[in-house]
């Protein structure tokens, strides 16, 4: 089963990674997280790009703030899957990091998901793995059902 690699810029995105993990692993997918600056660290993200696939690695989920180039900085050295996630910071509310991450040049593209929406961006990444993955898309057809199920059971319960 192929990975999904989260970079995030600082470690102070790792709260908004919550999600993310859980959901990586309630699918069981595997996966790794790592720290890596498109500004402070460029060569090391590069080289973790530039290695993704041959390490085992399907997708690759990018998270960072205010400028916001991990995701595009990454998506330039890999032919995988890139899905950012913009983080939201006390400067724009996370605008700044949202049009940074899905404004990337023809030819250079970034699945983006919403502004700390890493849960998402774990659901797209394993949606990508699905594509090749029947014991994911299984796994994701179940999910689907209990989401289902548990509105439907909260609209029986609905009393106005």
């Amino acid at each position: 089963m192929k990975k999904v690699g989260v970079i995030m810029g600082s470690d102070s995105d790792l709260k908004t990674l919550g999600p993310c993990f859980e959901q990586l692993r309630e699918l069981d997918i595997p996966f790794e997280a790592h720290i890596y600056s498109a500004h402070r660290t460029p060569e090391a993200a590069a080289a973790f790009a530039l290695r993704a696939r041959e390490n085992g690695f399907g997708v690759l989920i990018a998270a960072a703030g205010k400028a916001a180039h991990l995701a595009g900085a990454l998506a330039a050295r890999t032919t995988l899957p890139v899905i950012g996630i913009p983080i939201k910071s006390s400067t724009l509310d996370g605008l700044d990091a949202l049009l940074s991450t899905v404004q990337m040049p023809g030819g250079m593209p970034v699945a983006t998901v919403a502004i700390d929406g890493s849960k998402n961006a774990a659901l797209l990444a394993a949606q990508i793995l699905a594509v090749t993955d029947e014991e994911i898309a299984a796994k994701l057809n179940s999910l689907r059902l209990r989401q289902t199920e548990e509105v439907l059971k909260k609209d029986s319960e609905l009393t106005v």
